[in-house]
């Protein structure tokens, strides 16, 4: 295909991730000022230029087919590229301003993140803040993500990382429950008392530790589960039992002398735990108000870490 063409084609690469991105031609309409009918007959071309289906039309909904997929993912890059261009060229490249959306596991975001959303903005006036609570794998640049935080000891291949620190699990349990049901000096003692777990998958209540050569998988069991930190940890506060936690999570709760760790010289295996990976889609051009929050991000972050 020539030069020609393609720049022709741009505008109808643009659509079709809109129309994506809404899930209907009424929705892409709406937010391009167009009728639907118009962006259907671009659709319709770009299918016949590219000879592919892209999109199988019912009556209900859009269903996007494999090779529209592929095409998706090409016009997100495209897109991505463009703004990026558009950004080199603005005063946001100079001057923190514009719109910047993070996204960090739930416990993160409002235990670490949330204390400095005010001081940031009202230091950069200029920039719009949108955070998104996210547990699982993101792809940045399909959704729209700037900057996402990860608890991970295997940061995302491919995209630029910054370290801020490190996150460990540990095993906690309220002073009074311990006194009632007496200290786990082993984790297979942890069959014999009350567990809180997250309950979200089949295997989630299987805690794995490790001590040196030796490896225990234990099958817990409670009659709490709950996927949110905080109302877990409540549920510890309030006795109901043993619970495992990121290390900030508990920071406060074992200051005031709330929790106790139990099980310390075990090494427990899970997610949300090892560096605090800040990471970002390679850019030549960083954008200025990125580049604001991750120096303040930077500059904070450990009084909200720090033990």
């Amino acid at each position: 295909m020539d030069t020609n063409k393609l720049i022709a084609l741009m505008p109808e690469l643009a659509v079709f991730k809109i129309v994506v991105d809404e899930g209907s031609f009424t929705g892409a309409a709406r937010k391009l000022g167009v009728t639907p009918s118009a962006l259907s007959k671009q659709i319709s071309h770009l299918e016949r230029e590219l000879s592919a289906k892209l999109l199988e039309r019912t009556t209900r909904k859009l269903v996007i087919t494999e090779s529209g997929k592929g095409i998706y993912e090409q016009c997100s890059t495209i897109l991505e590229a463009a703004k990026q261009a558009v950004e080199y060229t603005s005063s946001e490249h100079t001057t923190p301003s514009g719109t910047l959306t993070v996204a960090a596991p739930k416990a993160f975001l409002s235990i670490i993140l949330q204390p400095m959303v005010t001081p940031f903005l009202t230091k950069y006036p200029d920039i719009e803040l949108k955070l998104k609570a996210r547990d699982g794998e993101i792809d940045l640049i399909s959704e729209g993500i700037d900057v996402v935080f990860r608890l991970t000891e295997k940061p995302s291949e491919g995209l630029v990382l910054k370290q801020m620190g490190k996150v460990s699990l540990s095993l906690c349990a309220s002073p009074d429950y311990l006194e009632r049901r007496g200290i786990p000096e082993h984790p297979t003692e942890l069959l014999n008392h009350d567990c809180i777990y997250l309950g979200e998958t089949a295997t989630d209540h299987i805690w794995d530790f490790v001590k040196d050569d030796e490896f225990h998988s234990i099958p817990v069991k409670g009659r709490y589960a709950v996927n949110h930190s905080q109302m877990r940890l409540k549920g510890v506060t309030d006795g109901l039992g043993i619970g495992i936690f990121p290390d900030f999570v508990i920071k406060n709760a074992l200051k005031e002398g709330k929790v106790k760790q139990v099980l310390t010289d075990w090494t427990l295996k899970g997610n949300y735990q090892g560096d605090i990976a800040l990471q970002f889609a390679q850019t030549k051009f960083m954008p200025a108000r990125l580049r604001a929050f991750i120096d303040y991000v930077s500059e904070h972050l450990y009084q909200y870490t720090a033990h």
